[in-house]
């Protein structure tokens, strides 16, 4: 499978959001991913609707949206028009995902769902060939710059295995010193902050992330 590089802009300088908008695809990232925490599901409080619907204009790649919220449900139509492309909620936010699934595919956007490092990744088993996309968080959610958990690795394993044709995308301490692993793993989307907008050469860290 080709290996997506998605831009977390949580790390971004948000006093030029729209020059590191540009800076990330003019350097060959596949998306933008777009972090939403409510401060209740994950600790800490980042950005919503009111952000994304400003931003979108100044960039014609594909909106990743992961939302870290308590009530994924209550915010899927105002993103939607706001204009995310997919929008991926977490399968411990809800006891009822594959709603949020078909409201999502009804909405035209691709749904995505993602678990944190110390859930069961058997669990999202039944929603292979519901959803397009799984994310398999390789640090806990709610602050960027994290470390990456190794054990994360046999999740992403264990997916692939169980399906050679969904997207399987990770998030959390990826870098040139954990691409590989998590891309020999099995993950095709690879979600990265710092690495991408601390770098003195943008373009050259989103190629080590796709062949390193």
């Amino acid at each position: 499978m080709k290996t997506l590089v998605s831009a977390s802009i949580l790390s971004a300088d948000f006093g030029h959001l729209s020059d590191e908008l540009s800076r990330a695809e003019a350097s060959g990232c596949d998306m933008i991913h777009f972090d939403v925490m409510d401060g209740h599901f994950v600790p800490n409080i980042s950005y919503g609707v009111p952000v994304l619907k400003s931003i979108r204009k100044y960039s014609g790649l594909p909106f990743d949206v992961h939302l870290m919220i308590s009530d994924p449900g209550a915010y899927l139509e105002p993103f939607a028009k706001a204009g995310a492309d997919g929008i991926t909620f977490h399968l411990e936010a809800t006891a009822n995902p594959v709603v949020i699934i078909d409201k999502i595919h009804s909405l035209g956007l691709r749904a995505g769902v993602s678990i944190k490092p110390k859930t069961d990744v058997s669990l999202l088993y039944p929603l292979v060939g519901l959803m397009d996309m799984a994310l398999i968080m390789t640090v806990e959610p709610g602050f960027g710059g994290q470390g990456f958990i190794p054990e994360t690795l046999d999740k992403i394993k264990a997916l692939r295995e169980y399906s050679s044709d969904i997207d399987i995308e990770v998030d959390g301490g990826i870098s040139d010193k954990t691409a590989h692993l998590v891309r020999d793993a099995g993950a095709n989307i690879l979600v990265s902050g710092s690495y991408l907008f601390r770098a003195t050469d943008m373009a050259s860290n989103c190629k080590l992330l796709k062949n390193n």
